[in-house]
């Protein structure tokens, strides 16, 4: 009997409308998801920290809380990006910790812990807090396709998460690219190994997911992630219905389908009545293109975006078609963020510039070893040019990084704001995306509190 993670609330609506679900409409049904048999709701972290802040006009941390407060028998769990925290860049060690440990504090009991170039020395510092603040660590591998990411690579990587006391071992197929036998035998060589349990993670982007987790059942994996329609399928995760009847009846999850129906229902008239306009025909049907190009559903919108506002939509098949070169040149990283939208600016910039007429500074930054340690060699050319003027480095990222918490505490005693642990970190993750939250989330609030306290003074001076 296989156990079901569900993300519902991260990365279903993460990847079919855009991260936009409010914590408002999330309410309703938490009791319900506490109920449903899952083993875990996958909540918080990825996009939605960032969302939250910039577009919702929401706090992320007093989303985890209300999850928290309705959500009383089933863990919760968030997706980390590693050093990069939810943000796109490294944080320094002292940023980490704090997230962590506030993250942990405020509801979250499993870390989905990954690192966009599986280097494992990005995990060590999230690892070290998580497992000792008292979470359970899923470390992931995210998953790719190319000449050098073999079953060998995968297993190499994996004994290097369980040499960090990972908890278990998650499969992390951000574009949906993993087919039944690959899954079966990845799984299989894992449980072989390992006496740990292993989590599969994919999307239904191709079309090849349900068949996916049945094989990755059959091969022992311990647990699945699924989601609730209509917040399933296309480039989100495959429902949990579908999953549900395809698996054979001795290996089907313990859920109940009546309390997933009636959350089902829910959705259903919740997304028609406001989020509707979000889901695109694209997001929704099954395209066998990601399965040459390898590019998440969200990082083409990402595309069309910036080919929008150069107005040069007409060209995005010719920057889907540049992206795998600009991989293959950049040694084969996965496309999961940050280094999806890295590659997929440089794959715009040489379909509308020229071939490296441009180099992106994010680029020249990856080159020269400031994300870590490329999978594969890069192209010869391109290194050499990016090191004239950049010094290549063979640390760890963030050993280079001064400790950043104080500082950020030090701005945000300059802003009107509760001074709390949670607003200081929101402000080291994105500075002046955070100046914005707070100016808009507390202005009145702390305008009132300014107002008592002028009559609390008054009336102790009288």
């Amino acid at each position: 009997m296989v156990g079901v993670v569900d993300t519902t609330l991260r990365d279903a609506h993460q990847s079919l409308i855009a991260t936009r679900f409010r914590t408002e409409d999330m309410v309703p049904i938490l009791e319900k998801l506490d109920r449903a048999g899952f083993y875990s709701l996958e909540v918080w972290g990825g996009a939605t920290f960032d969302v939250a802040i910039r577009y919702l006009k929401e706090d992320p941390w007093e989303r985890l809380r209300t999850i928290r407060e309705n959500v009383k028998k089933t863990k919760l769990q968030m997706l980390l990006r590693g050093q990069n925290l939810v943000g796109y860049r490294h944080y320094a060690d002292d940023v980490v910790d704090k997230f962590v440990e506030l993250a942990y504090r405020n509801g979250i009991d499993i870390f989905r812990i990954f690192d966009a170039l599986n280097d494992s020395r990005n995990l060590v510092a999230s690892i070290k807090k998580a497992k000792s603040v008292g979470a359970i660590v899923q470390g992931a591998i995210c998953y790719t396709i190319s000449p050098i990411h073999t079953v060998d690579y995968y297993v190499k990587f994996a004994e290097e998460l369980v040499s960090l006391g990972v908890d278990m071992i998650t499969i992390k197929d951000m574009a949906g690219i993993l087919d039944p036998y690959k899954a079966y035998t990845l799984v299989r060589e894992f449980k072989k190994r390992f006496n740990i349990p292993v989590d599969v993670h994919t999307h239904t982007t191709s079309g090849m997911a349900v068949a996916t987790y049945v094989k990755s059942v059959e091969a022992g994996a311990d647990l699945i992630d699924t989601a609730i329609s209509p917040l399933a399928f296309g480039t989100a995760q495959p429902g949990i219905q579908t999953v549900y009847f395809s698996l054979r009846e001795d290996l089907r999850p313990s859920v109940d389908l009546k309390v997933v129906n009636e959350i089902s229902e829910y959705l259903e008239n919740v997304i028609n009545q406001k989020y509707s306009k979000l889901l695109t025909i694209k997001a929704l049907i099954p395209d066998h293109n990601v399965l040459f190009h390898q590019i998440p559903g969200g990082m083409i919108t990402n595309l069309i975006a910036q080919l929008k506002e150069l107005k040069a939509e007409h060209r995005l098949k010719e920057v889907l078609e540049e992206v795998p070169k600009v991989r293959e040149d950049l040694g084969w990283p996965p496309l999961v963020t940050p280094l999806s939208q890295i590659v997929g600016t440089q794959a715009a910039l040489n379909v509308l510039l020229g071939k490296y007429k441009v180099i992106a500074k994010e680029v020249m930054d990856y080159v020269a070893g400031y994300y870590g340690k490329p999978p594969g060699p890069i192209n010869i050319e391109i290194k050499e040019r990016v090191l004239k003027n950049t010094k290549e480095i063979t640390v760890r990222p963030a050993d280079l990084l001064e400790m950043e918490l104080e500082r950020c505490a030090e701005e945000v005693r300059k802003i009107d704001v509760p001074f709390t642990d949670e607003n200081i970190v929101t402000y080291c993750l994105f500075p002046d995306v955070a100046r914005e939250f707070f100016r808009e989330y507390y202005g009145e609030y702390m305008k009132k509190i300014r107002e008592l306290e002028v009559e609390a003074m008054i009336s102790y001076s009288q």
